[in-house]
């Protein structure tokens, strides 16, 4: 039996059958799974490295226990109710509210460095300095989620863009979500890393770095989950800035 989560890890491209192939305006692309094994992509051998980059957080709440949690008890003697959707719960029992938010640490050429997050209304620019811009806030888990804008028509001043997502406002909940990180450059492989690992008290996770390593783009698969937010982050990947408490824009 396929679970529903597998049906939609495989349609949202996180099935690990090899290459999966979309026709995009009479074009061929592939996606790649970044994985423990395969961590790391060269965008610039994939001639991926020019024109916007996208990158995409979409994300779900769990609502089965097909999903991969534990089997109800006494599913054998009431086999019916194995389709029976369950609330999410935390540990306290209260339902479960977590707004994912997308963001990315930046480090360019020249040594500025800082953040683009809904976290503060720190957007970014895509035709200056950092040449990273965010869209908008996904309080929701949308089927679009957030995504997050590269100029690599730029690439030569970008030192390296280390892309996370952390929870906002509810209960730390990563082992609760269904989220999935997609890198699309303007051509050449989607790269793709599925947030599905077991973290229930992490705050936060590293996902992806891209880092300019003597011309060259190299994504790689980072995964890392952490216990606190941006300043564990930081201090984990050596970026050196000073944090303060943020609030998010009231947008009416």
């Amino acid at each position: 039996m396929v679970s529903l989560w597998e049906n939609w890890r495989n349609s949202a491209g996180m099935g690990r059958r090899g290459p999966k192939f979309d026709t995009v305006g009479g074009a061929s692309t592939y996606a790649v799974e970044l994985t423990k094994r395969h961590p790391e992509l060269s965008l610039t051998k994939q001639d991926a490295d020019t024109g916007s980059m996208r990158v995409n957080l979409s994300w779900r709440m769990r609502s089965s226990d097909l999903d991969g949690r534990p089997r109800r008890s006494g599913s054998l003697r009431h086999p019916l109710r194995m389709f029976k959707p369950e609330v999410v719960q935390a540990h306290t029992k209260g339902v479960v509210n977590v707004d994912l938010d997308l963001a990315c640490l930046y480090e360019l050429a020249d040594g500025s460095k800082g953040v683009v997050q809904p976290l503060g209304g720190f957007y970014g620019d895509m035709n200056g300095p950092p040449y990273v811009k965010l869209t908008g806030d996904d309080r929701f888990g949308s089927g679009s989620g957030e995504t997050i804008y590269v100029n690599l028509d730029h690439r030569s001043e970008i030192k390296r863009l280390l892309f996370f997502v952390y929870i906002y406002d509810g209960t730390p909940a990563f082992d609760r979500t269904h989220a999935l990180v997609s890198l699309v450059p303007s051509n050449g492989p989607r790269v793709e890393v599925g947030l599905d690992e077991r973290a229930p008290q992490a705050r936060s996770c590293a996902v992806m770095l891209l880092e300019n390593v003597k011309g060259e783009l190299i994504v790689r698969r980072e995964a890392r989950y952490v216990y606190g937010f941006q300043a564990e982050l930081d201090r984990l990947y050596g970026w050196g800035l000073q944090w303060g408490r943020g609030y998010k824009e009231t947008r009416v």
